[in-house]
């Protein structure tokens, strides 16, 4: 199980969630933070932090936001587990869907 990243962070990124994170596991795109799932341990500290409520746990994520289930664990097809974000750095890309979307919060 792990925690998902949804939609209100697109274009946000506010990365308190990042400085919360005990075990570095949450990456950042271009435009959002994903969450390596392989890497999460479920602790949930995240979660509260976060001003846009765009974290939950993987079972809670609302049904208009599944997808980005998806989303958080296919960002990493290409990278796989780096085994820390801040040695990895901002990646310069996200996954697909997120790219194609119009700009948010504008």
């Amino acid at each position: 199980m792990t925690y998902v990243i949804t939609s209100p962070c697109v274009d946000v990124k506010d990365l308190a969630c990042v400085e919360e994170c005990p075990v570095d596991c949450i990456y950042e795109g271009n435009r959002m933070l994903y969450i390596q799932p392989d890497e999460c341990v479920d602790c949930g500290a995240c979660e509260p932090v976060c001003p846009v409520e765009a974290i939950y746990y993987e079972d809670d994520v609302p049904a208009d936001q599944a997808e980005y289930y998806d989303i958080n664990v296919k960002f990493f097809d290409t990278i796989g587990s780096p085994g820390g974000a801040a040695r990895m750095g901002k990646i310069d890309g996200d996954h697909p869907t997120v790219a194609a979307l119009p700009p948010q919060g504008e």
